[in-house]
């Protein structure tokens, strides 16, 4: 499997990388471990959590479970070293992590020392920021964004804050590298200008929603990414499983996301299913699977570090994982991109 360097860092990641967010409440601690041997049997090196994970739902119990679950999987294996961890700083507002306390340098080593202690291990590869401070337009936030209210002198007092408790980080050896996530091309920018002046790490990747369903990156953040050497990593690249195809005609699989969560993030409109029926359509056409054609199109990009995804069970995840040998042709990419004309930012 094709591996990319991460931004002007040293780490070198595949261009899939294994979710983790259902382990915990859809997979238990087995699965999940059967996951990881898997995945890095197929030459998959990046696996990526977070401290309020898992997820469908997020709640007191259960957040930092995943973490857990993955310390659990170091303590029985000795692969560390094959292994590319990324994992996330809650922001401002989840009250189960710090009562809700935004990110600061104050909150920074606490977190990471409370993720090295449920993961089992020395480092973190990746440490990214889960949302901005000031927020975000993302998870369909963006038909209503209105970014008046910001303080510009508070966001650039706030980066080189947390970019001075990153660098002790950096510096005692707990984190390799430093990311973001749910970010603006506007933040980036800032991000990686602040760097360069404080001193700072500089962002090497962003973790934002991006699938054939999402291209809200393919304009401002991509010439970010190109421009500033800070890769994407896409998140949610089926589209919370509607690209799949499973939810067409009213149905919701048992177990499944929609099952858990009936709107999938406000991901469900009329629309979503109308532009899903054309990229199924377009797959039958050129003989591909519509799993792996949505993941290797998203692989192919010119601004991807890598394309996260989530399996629970393990067709699903041998599914995924045909995406990496999958090169669309040109003609299949042209036809993609008259589908997303026909049916742009369906939600």
């Amino acid at each position: 499997m094709k591996r990319n360097k991460l931004g002007q860092s040293d780490i070198e990641v595949s261009d899939l990388c294994l979710g983790s967010m259902t382990w915990g409440t859809q997979n238990t601690a087995e699965e999940a471990h059967e996951q990881i041997d898997r995945a890095l049997d197929a030459d998959i090196n990046f696996v990526d959590t977070a401290e309020m994970y898992p997820v469908n739902p997020v709640n007191a119990e259960t957040i930092g479970r995943t973490e857990r679950i993955i310390g659990l999987w170091f303590e029985r294996d000795s692969r560390r070293s094959d292994m590319v961890l990324a994992t996330k700083h809650s922001g401002e507002g989840m009250t189960h992590a710090r009562d809700g306390a935004p990110i600061s340098s104050k909150t920074i080593p606490e977190a990471i020392e409370g993720s090295l202690r449920r993961l089992k291990t020395d480092y973190i590869d990746l440490y990214q920021f889960h949302w901005p401070n000031r927020g975000s337009y993302m998870f369909r936030k963006n038909w209503s964004f209105d970014p008046s209210g910001q303080n510009r002198a508070e966001t650039i007092a706030h980066m080189e804050d947390t970019l001075g408790a990153l660098q002790k980080e950096v510096k005692r050896g707990t984190i390799r590298a430093f990311g973001l996530s749910n970010e603006s091309a506007w933040g980036l920018t800032q991000w990686a200008s602040v760097a360069e002046r404080v001193g700072g790490p500089r962002p090497v990747s962003v973790q934002n929603e991006y699938s054939l369903l999402c291209r809200m990156a393919d304009t401002d953040v991509s010439e970010t990414c190109i421009n500033e050497e800070i890769d994407m990593l896409a998140f949610s690249p089926l589209a919370a499983g509607l690209l799949t195809g499973k939810y067409q005609g009213g149905a919701v699989p048992d177990g499944s996301r929609m099952s858990l969560n009936a709107e999938l993030g406000g991901r469900k409109t009329e629309r979503a299913f109308d532009a899903v029926d054309a990229y199924l359509s377009l797959a039958q056409a050129y003989g591909l699977d519509p799993v792996q054609m949505a993941l290797a199109w998203c692989r192919q990009r010119p601004f991807m570090g890598s394309v996260i995804f989530g399996a629970t069970n393990m067709d699903q995840l041998e599914r995924a994982i045909g995406a990496g040998d999958l090169d669309l042709p040109d003609q299949v990419i042209r036809a993609i991109d008259d589908a997303h004309r026909s049916h742009p930012l369906p939600y």
